[in-house]
């Protein structure tokens, strides 16, 4: 006579594969081992074992950047794109006169407005600031080109697309292949776009405030410099080796100095400064509310520049 087996699985009862002596009827969603009630984690559907929740978690952990936001499946494309624009402009600016091109007059970063010859356009009218004069000069030859103070806001950001010379475009986009897909890597795409914009107009704003009110800026060096900084800023947060930015930031301001004259160091700084401070709201920003406070954070940096803008240019109007 036989007694009968204690074991459930004897009697091809299931049982919880992490305790073998309770019995259950609950699988699990994704891999349909039998689980009990102490193993049961809450699923979209159903439940799941306690390894799948852990696997899951770790896939998603991997598709985060290191600051928040998804990692970029290629951390080269925005990259790709920002060359790719700044290469459309310049061809539109090679296109249609090239110094003397109407977009790029349009286009650069002018503090003021200035009156130009129709029949020179090499040449300008000094001490003309209104367009209204300028375009009642006698035989018609006054061109109005405006700037910021006279509502051009747009040249903010676009002058950081505006190159003439090819091989100011050509060193630019050269940096920007180097820099951009090492932060995207870092922050993620979206953060890498709000860190770029924030070098770029930082820059225009120390523009506005530090070089003279007539003069014209074009270039995406203060945006590449806004990179650097933003680098050099989440490196130091993440305590990796920064030497190599270092001496990109040394040749940069060596650069800067030895061409003062026909460099804008104004752009350089101010975009250093606002990549530094963009890149120092990402990588700071509180772990529990971190997307929150990364945008809100931004949003306000963007919005006090957009001031201080708005005030130096009613003091240059």
């Amino acid at each position: 006579m036989t007694q009968p087996s204690e074991d459930p699985a004897a009697t091809g009862v299931p049982t919880c594969y992490r305790h073998p002596g309770r019995e259950t009827w609950i699988r699990c969603q994704r891999c349909e081992r039998p689980i009990c009630p102490d193993c049961m984690r809450d699923a979209a559907v159903g439940f799941q074992c306690p390894d799948c929740v852990k696997e899951a978690s770790k896939g998603s952990r991997q598709n985060k950047a290191m600051y928040g936001g998804e990692r970029s499946a290629d951390p080269r494309l925005t990259t790709y794109v920002l060359i790719g624009i700044n290469a459309l402009v310049w061809l539109a600016i090679t296109a249609t006169g090239g110094r003397l091109s109407k977009v790029a007059d349009l286009f650069a970063l002018a503090p003021t407005g200035s009156c130009h010859s129709a029949s020179s356009p090499n040449q300008y009218y000094p001490g003309i600031n209104q367009s209204g004069v300028c375009q009642s000069l006698t035989q018609g030859d006054g061109v109005w080109h405006p700037g910021v103070a006279d509502g051009a806001w747009w040249q903010l950001l676009t002058s950081a697309f505006t190159h003439v010379e090819i091989w100011h475009v050509a060193m630019n986009m050269f940096a920007l292949f180097i820099f951009g897909p090492a932060l995207e890597g870092i922050v993620g795409r979206a953060r890498f776009l709000a860190v770029y914009v924030a070098g770029a107009l930082a820059s225009s704003v120390l523009v506005l405030y530090l070089a003279a009110p007539d003069s014209s800026t074009v270039g995406a060096s203060g945006a590449l410099f806004g990179l650097l900084g933003a680098l050099l800023v989440t490196a130091r947060k993440a305590r990796l080796n920064s030497q190599w930015l270092v001496q990109n930031l040394v040749l940069g301001a060596v650069i800067t100095v030895v061409g003062w004259q026909s460099i804008s160091w104004q752009g350089h700084l101010g975009g250093f400064v606002g990549g530094a401070l963009a890149a120092a709201i990402i990588a700071y920003a509180p772990r529990s509310r971190r997307t929150v406070v990364q945008w809100v954070g931004l949003g306000a940096l963007a919005a006090v520049l957009l001031v201080l803008a708005v005030v130096r240019a009613s003091a240059l109007g």
